[in-house]
């Protein structure tokens, strides 16, 4: 299709795309115009939601037409990419970009010109400063890369910050932890998050199959995936919405593990600088530590550690007012 340069404009740069206003005069001239400059200057998201208000078709509609093409793709990941929530970019996705511009009758390539090259993800992207990697604060780290990608994630995906955190932990008579439960709030970096992925570690002894999480309060659970031999689980906690830069989620889980051996610490490791994070450990009246502290570990650095002591519930607690990159928690010895 031929492009046609409107009167009084430079000529465009080589590989721009217009719509061609002879063959779409048809088109209210509003709507003709907002098309015209959105293909002209992007983004992405405001170019298709203009093609689509301008050819008068419901998403349910094209996802129908998309079908006919072969191509299968829910109505609520159309409704993201024209709201700018999420971006196309995986092989699929892209073919499903190239068939909306027949189906829409754009130019070819008119909306891929506009998602330009990937966004990099992982490490390639790099982090922000001073934040570390799962690599260097959870061994080991090629087992979890392989449970996040069976997730459809990166190990350094950076799109939530930990807005504040409360985990009360439960050990038993068998000295093993056999309850968490954590309520916080994250913070979305970046468009389109609308997950959470929670990661653990057994103890020596366990049992992974064995592990369960509960999604309590305002997250559903989504993919459970298992490592037997690094005894990790990799969970996802799911929004009912995706999140926009600077919204807040906060979501409730618990996660039991009766499978476990004998418990010596609980730790929190912590990839960004996080808001309030508060642990309290509270122990079977029957089977009691004779030591307990608190401590924390910064990747490459020292550790600094601290005596705590029970209270008259048989529990302790910390505080860290912004916990930093590394790990945090308490340790305790038992009576032998």
């Amino acid at each position: 299709m031929k492009a046609v340069e409107p009167p009084g404009t430079k000529e465009p740069p080589p590989g721009d795309v217009r719509v061609n206003i002879c063959e779409h005069s048809h088109m209210p001239d509003e709507l003709h115009a907002a098309l015209h400059s959105a293909l002209r200057t992007g983004p992405f998201h405001a170019a298709l939601r203009a093609a689509v208000e301008a050819r008068g078709l419901s998403l349910e509609r094209l996802r129908a037409r998309l079908e006919q093409h072969g191509l299968h793709i829910g109505v609520t990941s159309l409704s993201y990419w024209q709201q700018g929530l999420r971006r196309p970019e995986r092989a699929q996705s892209l073919r499903v970009v190239s068939a909306l511009e027949e189906i829409l009758e754009l130019p070819e390539g008119a909306l891929i010109a506009l998602l330009g090259p990937p966004r990099r993800r992982g490490r390639s992207a790099g982090l922000p400063p001073g934040a570390v990697g799962y690599a260097q604060i959870l061994r080991p780290a090629g087992a979890l890369d392989t449970l996040l990608r069976e997730l459809d994630a990166v190990a350094d995906d950076r799109r939530l910050h930990i807005a504040g955190m409360y985990e009360n932990v439960e050990v038993g008579g068998e000295r093993s932890i056999v309850r968490r439960e954590t309520l916080q709030v994250v913070q979305a970096h970046e468009d389109a998050a609308d997950r959470y992925i929670m990661v653990y570690r057994g103890d020596p002894g366990c049992d992974v199959d064995r592990v369960r999480i509960a999604a309590l309060e305002d997250c559903r659970l989504g993919r459970v995936r298992r490592d037997p031999v690094a005894a990790l689980v990799a969970a996802e906690l799911l929004f009912d919405k995706a999140l926009r830069v600077g919204d807040t989620q906060v979501l409730r889980y618990e996660l039991s593990d009766p499978g476990g051996g004998q418990a010596l610490d609980y730790e929190r490791g912590f990839r960004f600088p996080a808001g309030q994070y508060v642990l309290r450990v509270a122990f079977s009246p029957g089977c009691l530590p004779v030591r307990l502290a608190r401590f924390s570990r910064r990747p490459g650095g020292g550790e600094h550690a601290e005596d705590l002591t029970l209270n008259a519930h048989h529990a302790a607690h910390l505080l860290f007012p912004s916990p930093q990159p590394g790990l945090v928690g308490m340790r305790w010895q038992w009576a032998s």
